[in-house]
């Protein structure tokens, strides 16, 4: 496809390098983080150097291991949800849902697990990390609204607050301990099992079936474009680290550093949303 707009119409040098990438790729899978998300009011991980700047999220291990850690990630997931379900997708949502629209974008594979890029109108999504609006008993497998368990929730614990705090990026919020020991947590209504959002907590695995689909979006594309991610987690490194095996130029637009900065062929810093936007609306409809 030739260019039919000139480069002056682009205003900055990154606009003009994603451009000219997504003009010369016809099937971009997208990998998004994070910074995704961040311009609908939920937080990002990681600093610009990679480092944590939240507390790191509940493991499984000690979701599983202790009732009183299963207290204390509900206290503070019930807090936080309504924020949560309130988020709106932002720019680079509407910007990379309207790629796909315009055949430009083959698959989102998300690390996120806020169901942002399905709201947005995104179609072919893959949630490595599942979404915080499903609800999964580890018992029976049943599965549930996350609006029904914050009813069940409020109902059991009828006038409990706590003091005013940050949301953290996985849904929760940073609460002392003593604001939550007279916490009720609810078990799953059939079984009476322990429930757990359905998403994959620190020390879990990806499930292999998820992995290996999102493997066969991306090979079956001519690029990778990450959006939003540090990579610093394997989860999301792997696939920079397929399509660089395969030969699939790979473009970053991260504000920070990345593991796969040296493996890119353009690493753009520009805001997100931002830059995604300027040159969707520079392309031909």
């Amino acid at each position: 496809m030739s260019l039919s707009l000139p480069l002056t119409a682009v205003p900055s040098p990154a606009a003009a390098e994603l451009r000219e990438f997504l003009f010369t790729h016809s099937r971009i899978a997208v990998l998004t983080g994070a910074g995704c998300s961040t311009g609908s009011g939920i937080p990002d991980y990681r600093d610009d150097s990679g480092q944590w700047k939240h507390r790191q999220p509940m493991p499984f291990a000690e979701f599983i291991a202790s009732t009183a850690a299963r207290r204390r990630y509900w206290a503070r997931s019930f807090t936080g949800w309504r924020r949560i379900a309130a988020a709106r997708p932002n720019a680079a949502h509407a910007a990379l849902a309207e790629l796909e629209v315009r055949g430009r974008v083959s698959t989102v594979i998300t690390q996120n697990v806020d169901d942002l890029h399905r709201r947005a109108g995104s179609r072919n999504v893959i949630d490595l990390h599942g979404v915080l609006h499903r609800v999964r008993c580890l018992a029976c497998g049943a599965i549930t609204r996350r609006e029904s368990l914050q009813a069940r929730l409020d109902a059991l614990n009828p006038g409990w607050s706590a003091a005013p705090a940050v949301l953290a990026p996985d849904g929760d919020v940073h609460l002392r301990d003593s604001d939550v020991l007279d916490f009720k947590v609810a078990d799953c209504e059939g079984c009476g099992g322990i429930l757990k959002p359905d998403v994959v907590f620190f020390g879990e695995s990806v499930p292999a079936e998820r992995v290996s689909g999102a493997r066969e979006q991306l090979l079956a594309s001519d690029a990778l474009l990450v959006v939003g991610s540090s990579l610093m987690v394997l989860s999301g490194l792997r696939f920079a680290r397929m399509a660089n095996e395969a030969g699939l130029p790979v473009v970053i637009l991260n504000r920070g550093v990345t593991r796969a900065d040296g493996i890119a062929r353009h690493k753009l810093t520009d805001d997100c949303g931002e830059l995604l936007s300027a040159v969707v609306d520079s392309l031909p409809s």
